[in-house]
């Protein structure tokens, strides 16, 4: 007798086979895309003439988005107010330009979009896509072009923005502080070159910031500058090389305040001889007063310290630079002071001990300090006192492979508040010689003479330095394993530092040059190195 199979096991059947063909059956997708949006069209059409529309659409193949438009897409002549751009965080296939800005006649716009464009899927980028158009009836086609460097480092930090400003009868070198300049552009990451493109003929002045806040404006307390000295005539077969470097600013004092008990902090903008520099008391003063100056290790910022405070609420201060005379009120309060701490730095085989405090040091002596070496033998010593590091420098010749044992009894400094240090036992130890490199340098393709040669790591933070008169072998000893650049310092006006320049007064900075390659120093080797600077 035969069973009927009921109704819902066949559905089930049917269901489970119909997954499992549907599984066998399933696309594993297709090639990744690596192909970057196709341009289609544009309205009005791109090297449009007689342009007079406020409003731009660029059409590609499929859906694009922008990625830091911000940073990427250049305008030149700028536009003011800048055109809004979309697509802005949401993807579509055509580009929206609206403009607002009433445009210059017979004049040519180009709008560099960078490497902004990309497709919405992979970000496959079209780079460099340009739309030009122009508000007279013809394209200005004319170029310049050329590179730039950082004053200081090896490689510009960031892109340097590259700006042509007309030189007409409004003209004035001040421009570069108001006014947006006639073309710009921005130099390349990786080659450092540039190029401007759609010019029309005439004569230019250039320059080059690393524009922050991307206004075109040159702000000279946070941002670099590097300019052409003479004007540039176009149409040119020269290409122009830019160097960028931070002005000195001038000295500015800030309002000062009350930091701590006896401590009043002067903060200030600008490059000043602190040597030269003086922070005087205008109010009466109480009978044994004293006061110091102390610089901050890492901040624009001055300490003035008194041991005796005036019977008043307010303190009025003159402060005099060999430039600049300014008169400031401090407001006092009721703070406590800090006691005296003294620490050390340690130092190596070529670098000093030192004595630091938080408090002024007034005395320090130095038949209350000794130093002994690891067969406790005593090791001669000479001191020397920076009063605005605040930092007693102790000098005593190293030997490597060896201890050394310095020690401060009560009483070996003293502070503006009379109070001295309790104890201090220090050990240093330096490193033997195998654990060090040598490096000794013959030098080629020098022009001119003194230089200053200075051996960096990859940030461009000293490790070492020479100077020279006249070709000589330069020797650098007790230099620790790594990565080292060498940069060659042209000491035009032989004051045995570099000297940055200054763009109203004309002036470039002192030329640095880079060997190219970078020295891979090994411990416990001697490099003997003929180089030739590019």
């Amino acid at each position: 007798m035969k069973k009927r199979i009921p109704g819902y096991v066949i559905v089930l059947i049917l269901l489970l086979t119909t997954v499992q063909c549907a599984k066998k059956g399933m696309p594993e997708g297709g090639p990744i895309d690596e192909e970057p949006p196709k341009f289609i069209k544009a309205n009005p059409e791109n090297y449009s003439i007689n342009f007079d529309d406020d409003e731009i659409r660029i059409y590609f193949d499929e859906y694009i988005k922008l990625e830091k438009p911000q940073q990427q897409i250049i305008i030149s002549p700028p536009m003011d107010p800048k055109p809004n751009i979309m697509p802005l965080g949401t993807a579509r296939k055509d580009i929206k330009i609206e403009i607002f800005d009433t445009l210059e006649e017979n004049t040519t716009y180009a709008i560099n979009f960078g490497k902004s464009i990309v497709d919405n899927n992979e970000s496959n980028p079209y780079d460099y896509f340009k739309y030009v158009f122009s508000t007279g009836d013809y394209i200005d086609s004319l170029m310049v072009k050329g590179t730039v460097k950082d004053a200081q480092l090896k490689a510009p930090s960031a892109p340097v923005t590259v700006m042509l400003y007309e030189v007409d009868s409004t003209f004035s070198d001040s421009i570069v502080y108001k006014e947006t300049p006639r073309y710009v552009t921005y130099s390349q990451d990786s080659t450092f070159t540039f190029s401007l493109e759609n010019l029309k003929a005439g004569t230019y002045r250039m320059v080059g910031i690393l524009d922050n806040n991307a206004n075109y404006l040159f702000n000279p307390k946070k941002e670099k500058i590097g300019f052409i000295a003479e004007n540039i005539s176009i149409p040119t077969d020269s290409t122009y090389e830019i160097v960028v470097f931070k002005e000195e600013t001038e000295f500015e004092p800030k309002r000062p305040s009350l930091l701590k008990g006896n401590q009043i902090l002067f903060g200030y903008e600008g490059s000043p001889d602190l040597d030269s520099l003086s922070i005087n008391l205008l109010n009466p003063k109480p009978e044994g007063y004293i006061s110091r100056v102390v610089k901050d290790p890492k901040a624009d910022s001055l300490y003035y310290w008194y041991n005796i405070k005036p019977e008043m609420d307010s303190l009025s201060f003159e402060i005099v630079t060999p430039k600049t005379r300014d008169t400031l009120l401090a407001r006092l309060g009721t703070l406590d002071r800090d006691s005296l701490q003294v620490t050390t730095e340690t130092g190596s085989i070529d670098k000093d001990f030192k004595f630091k405090a938080n408090t002024p040091i007034i005395e320090h002596k130095d038949e209350f300090i000794t130093i002994m070496d690891k067969d406790s033998v005593n090791v001669d010593f000479t001191t020397e006192f920076d009063p605005l590091k605040n930092e007693v420098i102790i000098k005593f010749d190293k030997t490597p492979d060896n201890n050394y044992q310095v020690v401060a009894l009560p009483g070996a400094i003293r502070d503006l508040f009379e109070e001295t240090n309790d104890t201090i036992n220090q050990s240093l130890r330096t490193k033997s010689l195998s654990e060090y490199a040598l490096i000794m340098l013959n030098l080629q393709n020098i022009e001119s003479y003194p230089i200053i040669v200075q051996l960096t790591n990859t940030k461009g933070e000293v490790i070492a330095e020479k100077y020279s008169e006249e070709p000589q072998t330069l020797t650098f000893r007790y230099i620790n394993p790594g990565k080292v650049l060498l940069r060659v310092i042209f000491d035009s006006n032989e004051n045995k530092k570099w000297d940055t320049g200054n763009y109203l007064k004309k002036r470039q900075p002192e030329q640095i040059r880079y060997y190219s390659d970078t020295l891979d120093v090994r411990a416990n080797f001697d490099y003997n190195e003929t180089i030739r600077l590019d």
